[in-house]
Parts: C-alpha cells; sequence; structure tokens
C-alpha cells in the first residue's frame, strides 16, 4: 500500500479536514454472542473496561445499575450499539443524536422525524435491559500514560514519538465516546472540593458503551488492535458496500449489498473555502494510526512560510487515528483530535468523524466499497 500523502484534511483550528450479550447487533441485527476481549496470545491485554450487559429479558445486575435516571444518555449508548452513532455521549438531544435517530427512523420504515417519536420509543424499548451507565476500575496500564500538553507549532510536534493524549481524563473520555467534561458530571466531587483526580485503581461511571469486544483472530497489527481497545471501539462490525455523505444533511450512510441502512454517523464537511467534492469516488486504502505530511502550501489559512514537516501518528494528530484514502487527490475520510466539532466547525474539504466513529468505519470499509458525495 503506498504512503498516503495527507495534505488538504486539517479543520479551520488545524484539528484536521461486539457484539455483547445484549443481543444488540449493528443495523439492529442480531450478531449473537460475544467473544472474548483482545486474545492474550496476540499480545493484546484484554480490556477490564469492555461491557458486559445483561441479554434480553434479562435483568440488570444491580451492582451495575444505573444510579440515577438518564434517558436520552440511555437511548445514545442504544443507537450506538445498532450502529447509528450520535457522536460525543453526553446525554444531550443535539444534532448528532437526531440524525442518529433519523438513520434508526430510515433502517426500520418509521417516519424519519429525528425524534423520539412513541414509535420509535416502542422501538427502543425492545433493549430497556441496557444501562445509561456502568462503573469500571481504571487498570493500571491504561492510566500509565504518559500524558502531556502537545506543543501548538507543527514543527515541535515532528519532534515528538507521537501525538498522544493530553491527559488520563481525555483518554477516559475517548474509551467512552464521551468529554471529559461528561465524565466529571458522572463523578461529581463533594461540594467545595476541586474536581476529582482520575487515577489507576479508582472506580468510575462512565457512558455505556458497548459493542467494544475485540477479537485478535486472523489480525496481526497489533498497534491497531491496542488502538480499537483503548477507543471501545469492536472487531466485529458489518460489512458495507456503499457509503453516502451528504452535505446538507452532515452525515455518512452506510449501506449493505442489500441497499439497506446499517451505519450512519454525523461528519463535518468542508468550508466555503474548500467545499466537498461532490461525485463517485473510490477507496484506495486504510491506513491506521497514520502520519502526516503537513504542507503549509495547502492550506489557506497558514502562512507558505511555513516548514513542510512529518507528523507522528496519534489520536491527537491532525486526522486522529484512521486515514481512508480516496481516489480524489489530497481528499479522505478521518478522525481528529477535537470530537466535540463534528458537525458544528468547518474542516479543509475532508470528511472527519469522531476518533471512536472513523475507527469502526474503518472496520467496515474496504476497496471496494463505493463512496459517493452528494449535495
Amino acid at each position: 500500500m503506498r504512503r498516503f500523502l495527507l495534505t488538504t484534511c486539517l479543520a479551520l483550528s488545524l484539528a484536521a479536514c461486539n457484539s455483547n450479550s445484549s443481543g444488540i447487533g449493528t443495523g439492529a441485527t442480531d450478531t449473537g454472542a460475544a467473544s472474548e476481549p483482545a486474545q492474550e496470545q496476540q499480545g493484546i491485554t484484554a480490556d477490564s473496561m469492555a461491557s458486559h450487559d445483561p441479554g434480553p429479558g434479562q435483568a440488570p445486575d444491580p451492582a451495575a445499575a444505573d444510579d440515577q435516571p438518564r434517558p436520552i444518555m440511555k437511548v445514545q449508548v442504544v443507537l450506538e450499539r445498532l450502529g447509528f452513532a450520535p457522536g460525543v455521549i453526553d446525554g444531550q438531544m443535539g444534532l448528532s443524536t437526531h440524525n442518529a435517530l433519523r438513520g434508526l427512523q430510515q433502517a426500520n420504515d418509521l417516519p424519519q422525524s429525528g425524534e423520539l417519536d412513541d414509535q420509535t420509543q416502542t422501538l427502543l424499548s425492545r433493549w430497556s435491559q441496557i444501562a445509561a451507565t456502568r462503573v469500571v476500575t481504571i487498570p493500571a496500564d491504561f492510566a500509565a500514560g504518559p500524558f502531556a500538553p502537545l506543543p501548538k507549532d507543527p514543527v515541535e510536534q515532528a519532534k515528538l514519538p507521537s501525538l498522544g493524549y493530553a491527559s488520563l481524563d481525555e483518554k477516559l473520555a475517548e474509551r467512552f465516546h464521551t468529554t471529559p467534561e461528561v465524565l466529571h458530571a458522572l463523578n461529581p466531587a463533594p461540594q467545595g472540593s476541586p474536581p476529582v483526580a482520575f487515577a489507576a485503581g479508582q472506580k468510575i461511571r462512565v457512558p455505556n458503551v458497548g459493542n467494544d469486544a475485540i477479537s485478535a483472530v486472523g489480525k496481526q497489527d497489533e498497534d491497531w488492535l491496542r488502538t480499537l481497545a483503548s477507543l471501545g471501539v469492536g472487531t466485529d462490525q458489518p460489512p458495507l458496500d456503499r457509503i453516502v455523505v451528504s452535505r446538507s444533511k452532515g452525515t455518512l450512510s452506510g449501506y449493505d449489498t442489500a441497499g439497506k441502512l446499517v451505519a450512519l454517523f454525523t461528519v463535518t464537511t468542508g468550508s466555503s473555502h474548500d467545499p466537498l467534492p461532490l461525485g463517485a469516488w473510490k477507496i484506495y486504502g486504510i491506513d491506521h494510526n497514520p502520519k502526516f505530511h503537513y504542507n503549509p502550501d495547502l492550506f489557506w489559512d497558514v502562512s507558505d512560510k511555513k516548514p513542510k514537516v512529518l507528523l507522528p501518528p496519534g489520536p491527537n494528530g491532525p486526522v486522529g487515528v484512521v486515514w481512508i484514502d480516496l481516489s480524489k487527490e489530497h481528499y479522505g475520510i478521518h478522525g481528529t483530535p477535537e470530537p466535540q466539532t463534528i458537525g458544528r466547525s468547518q474542516s479543509h474539504g475532508c470528511v472527519r468523524l469522531t476518533n471512536w466513529d472513523v475507527a469502526r468505519l474503518a472496520q467496515m470499509v474496504s476497496t471496494k466499497t463505493k463512496v459517493e458525495f452528494v449535495v
């Protein structure tokens, strides 16, 4: 596979253009029993923070039940399991959650209101046993770091071995598809005390994200398996025959060979300076944990006097953890170090998703998947 020239996809801020026992499968299809998380013989440590949900008709474990009602967050975690991603799981009915509801409704031949109407709530009640949150213990290896704020200058970034997380808070937030602020709201400090300082061995309440089982069978890229485990993204994902990115809707829709919608993600697509290139494209390749060729000549908002540098890989790199290379030169589908901006800020023409969503998408597509960019 050729080395991809990751050149025109920074955002305007330079942030860049499991099956499980719950019976929930992507695209509202039951995929059966869970596989064991990340196999030890492949050198990948099993994820002790992975989801273990009750099956249909089974009562939740009282020790793992929600400490208070969180109805919207519960809807979000179920939607994500079904393949319709709500973006950042925060318990709020925002843009990405409305989009996810429309995807669920379309896939189930319901009116596409994007709201929790009666028919949609009836459908979602099939997964009423899924809690909004669960309690996990932070493993020592997960909390080991290193953690450090990244320098803003790309020249200084290029000197680092990787563009990793600035803090354990940030790493935990990406693992559970949320923000540090939501994690601290779920784990409040006593009144008048500073925020809780997350640390190894600590029990914390997190969004109950699922479909996070990692199977190493047939997988040789241990670094990529570690990335998936770190992001709470499972290896069992449905293959997509076609993906459609809509500029007006701000969504990426994935269809199987029968033309059924089985996945939907909210995305950021282009800007007035670098609009989304409409048309039909091919996938040339998928680069996991990519490096980034930073070329100021290609950015309208960066001085051409800045030097070109090769940035190391990492979740806080300009294109996050995945680059899906397209037949349109310099364009691709990729992640971002700023998940809260998806669907809201602009990019330099490429299609951006959260790191956990693009990692999931990367398991679904191949060079045979057709790509359409539409109005």
